[in-house]
């Protein structure tokens, strides 16, 4: 092998290994503009839930519900807000679900949806997080019809299942039925 051959060689090389450098950069870049849903993470009793974030308009702390006399047990009663009455509904009687006793991590979520502007009493907010879009699965065959006619989608959260729940759904089913 002459020197020149020897040089177009070691330019062959060179410039293979640059392709390949070249190549695997490329291959380490990965796309992460997978689409996310913002959801606010709540547990009523011993069940976890989660609502979409643009379905809820504030977390507020535990206050004081007037109750309304005649009105079903399901609507907790109302509170003042800066100036608005506010009405609160409780949530777990709605997905056949117990209260726990109210304390400092009670909340209050209040959601919009179907028309209706309300509170939903829930015993503790757990999080507010982002998730992917892929990380929600379709809600299993197994749940409780009451929770399956609700909810639009599963995921897990530390290791427990949580149902992602559509705020116009359950609306328009308390409206057409109060109990």
């Amino acid at each position: 092998m002459t020197q020149t051959d020897t040089d177009q060689l070691a330019e062959i090389l060179a410039r293979r290994h640059r392709t390949e450098l070249d190549a695997d950069a490329d291959a380490a870049i990965v796309d992460v503009e997978t689409p996310t849903t913002q959801l606010v993470l709540f547990a009523v009793g011993d069940s976890l839930f989660a609502f979409p974030g643009t379905s809820i308009l504030e977390i507020l702390p535990w206050a004081r519900i007037y109750p309304i006399p005649g009105c079903p047990p399901s609507l907790e009663g109302v509170l003042h807000l800066r100036g608005e009455i506010v009405s609160v509904v409780r949530l777990g009687d709605l997905l056949d679900r117990g209260h726990a006793e109210p304390d400092r991590k009670t909340a209050i979520l209040l959601g919009q949806g179907a028309g209706l502007r309300s509170g939903l009493h829930v015993d503790r907010v757990l999080d507010v997080l982002e998730l992917a879009s892929t990380g929600i699965q379709p809600p299993p065959t197994t749940l409780a019809e009451s929770l399956r006619r609700l909810a639009t989608g599963v995921f897990h959260y530390r290791d427990q299942p949580v149902i992602l729940l559509d705020l116009d759904r359950l609306f328009t089913d308390y409206l057409r039925d109060p109990s």
